[in-house]
């Protein structure tokens, strides 16, 4: 049976057009009535993937093709999300390496591909948007043979086969000449080049869980490939933990993947096909399910350690409890560990303060979409900037984690960019001129580029493009600012008002707008200096017989700078939080009394000196 099975990951940069290859190998598999709909984006489940057109969560889905079952696994091609391509390496016998006819390789293509590499996966080289305008698929393909001998590829996984193809479009060809029709040639690459999975039938069942889903009538699933022999519904298996420890468990429910992600229950799962199996409340990733007590727990790949650290805080703001439900530390804590057992690149530990929990990942937007999500279930909190994690051995200097990053800009930007990246202790390593403009590699500390790439937004309008990669630990690059303002700072609680808002315009820009509940401690605008500044934003008009209250009405303001998440938490400072709740966004000091604050800032200024 396995000899039918291939099992696959689809690897590449983000937008270069996984999912989108998926939907069209779903459509033309046979597996669905003519008159079906399938949804765009269908293995883009979460709402966050639909709305932001990422990918965040890796996904399992199985087709049939000519008596075959081709299991694929679309992974993130975000490098926030790196640990969902690293857990998934250990299910699949190949990939499917995408990259842009356009773009050719990129940060995360390297990272995906490396790892691959390294698993000794056999890779098989999809060109896709070959119908773009301005595409080079001849140019890319040599970039994609220079980077299997930058990375060590056998010769094996150099000699990998290319298929040109549109995915948007629906076709596939072998070479450029070939008639542009339908997906079969990339079918048949399939079947030809990735390996059917090394499986023993004859052997004792074990599974390594590489993946969690969700079922809604049994609990949790552990989603694996099966090494040896099979797994039945109503028997009794064992689940061998982290430490080595063993619990018996009878496995309730078998799941095959098909079709748009959905699964269609069986009475047995066959080595080397990837299933789910339901048995366990806490099974973790990472962990073996065995049929034996005495039998071995399967090595594990080794996950990337995070990079960056953020503090989930209980919000002990005036309108805490005013807009969600879920406010204590004890359901912030459980939400948080039930997160961790998902996504083992997230790592959460306590702090000194009982309401305040640290939370360690690989970077900001990761965390980004961890509170947006929470928020999304009604959870109130408080989060901080994100700051690095740093490592020290003995009485050696302190390192922190650099990234080496690829910044694409038209010609006339140059200059700005790389002013920026100096300012935050970035050096170019290499400079690269193309049709489009130039690439700059650089190689800069992490928190450097914390709040870079809005900055390159701004910088650009919009047309700068920027990926990076973790490079190293190094030495301690200083002091950097990456934010040279100031703000202004609500003395008052109560009603923002369009009297006090309109003189507060000359001082800065504004992030509230009239009718708005603001306190204490609040951050209602930037202050073009670079310390904060006290304001009264709820100041009403004094009323006297001349002036009437209506006169107000006519008041024009300036739209308020409204903040999405990711904004928000790279561009408050380390005193600062972002209020994060269902309703709303608020940007707020720690300290919200303002003499307290002040004293502390004194204290902070004597110690320093």
């Amino acid at each position: 049976m396995s000899s039918q099975i291939r099992n696959i990951a689809i690897i590449a940069h983000v937008d270069h057009g996984k999912t989108t290859l998926v939907d069209q190998l779903l459509r033309q598999s046979g597996n669905f009535r003519e008159n079906q709909q399938i949804a765009e984006r269908a293995m883009d489940s979460m709402d966050l993937e639909r709305e932001k057109g990422i990918t965040i969560k890796a996904k399992n889905t199985s087709i049939s093709y000519e008596g075959n079952t081709i299991n694929i696994v679309d992974t993130p091609g975000h490098a926030d999300f790196g640990g969902e391509v690293e857990r998934v390496m250990k299910m699949v016998d190949g990939v499917l390496l995408l990259v842009d006819a356009y773009d050719g390789p990129q940060a995360q293509t390297r990272f995906v591909l490396r790892k691959a590499l390294q698993e000794g996966l056999r890779p098989v080289v999809v060109i896709n948007k070959i119908d773009r305008e301005n595409s080079d698929p001849d140019s890319v393909h040599d970039k994609v043979l220079e980077l299997f001998l930058e990375l060590e590829a056998s010769d094996e996984q150099f000699n990998a086969p290319f298929v040109y193809a549109s995915a948007k479009n629906g076709f596939a060809t072998l070479s450029l000449e070939d008639p542009r029709v339908d997906m079969k040639p990339l079918y048949k690459t399939i079947l030809d080049h990735c390996p059917a999975p090394e499986a023993y039938p004859e052997e004792p069942f074990r599974m390594l869980v590489s993946n969690i889903d969700w079922d809604k009538y049994v609990g949790r699933v552990a989603v694996g490939k099966i090494l040896s022999g099979k797994v039945e519904a109503g028997k009794w298996f064992y689940r061998i933990r982290e430490d080595g420890s063993r619990e018996r468990g009878k496995v309730t429910k078998i799941f095959e993947y098909a079709g748009t992600g959905t699964t269609r229950e069986s009475e047995a799962g066959v080595a080397g096909n990837i299933v789910g199996i339901s048995g366990w409340e806490s099974v973790q990733i990472g962990e073996t399910v065995a049929l034996e007590e005495t039998q071995e727990a399967l090595p594990f790949v080794a996950i990337d350690p995070p990079t960056i650290q953020m503090q989930f805080a209980v919000n002990d703001g005036p309108l805490a409890g005013t807009e969600g439900k879920l406010v204590t530390s004890r359901q912030i804590r459980d939400r948080l560990e039930q997160e961790a057992k998902m996504n083992v690149s997230l790592q959460i530990t306590d702090s000194a303060e009982s309401t305040v929990f640290n939370v360690a990942a690989r970077g900001a937007m990761q965390i980004a979409v961890l509170v947006e999500t929470m928020r999304r279930e009604g959870f109130e909190l408080l989060v901080s900037r994100p700051s690095v994690i740093t490592k020290k051995e003995g009485e050696g200097p302190t390192l922190e984690p650099y990234e080496t990053a690829w910044i694409e800009v038209d010609e006339q930007d140059v200059g700005g960019v790389m002013k920026s990246l100096a300012n935050r202790r970035g050096k170019i390593e290499n400079m690269e001129p193309h049709a489009g403009g130039t690439t700059i590699e650089a190689s800069i500390p992490t928190r450097g580029l914390i709040g870079f790439e809005f900055e390159l937004v701004n910088m650009t309008s919009g047309r700068g493009v920027c990926s990076h990669l973790f490079k190293e630990y190094g030495e301690w690059a200083g002091a950097l600012a990456t934010r040279h303002t100031g703000t202004l700072v609500s003395t008052e609680q109560g009603m923002a008002t369009g009297y006090s808002l309109m003189a507060l315009e000359d001082r800065g820009r504004l992030f509230v707008k009239p009718g708005e509940t603001v306190y204490s401690g609040q951050i209602v605008g930037e202050n073009p200096r670079t310390d904060d500044m006290p304001v009264n934003p709820t100041k009403a008009k004094q009323l006297t017989n001349v002036r009437a209250a209506g006169s107000d009405k006519n008041v024009m303001l300036a739209p308020p700078i409204v903040f999405d998440l990711e904004r928000a938490i790279e561009y408050i400072e380390p005193d600062e939080f972002v209020e994060a709740t269902p309703e709303s966004l608020r940007l707020r000091k720690k300290i919200l009394d303002p003499n307290v604050r002040q004293r502390a800032k004194k204290r902070e200024q004597a110690l320093s000196d």
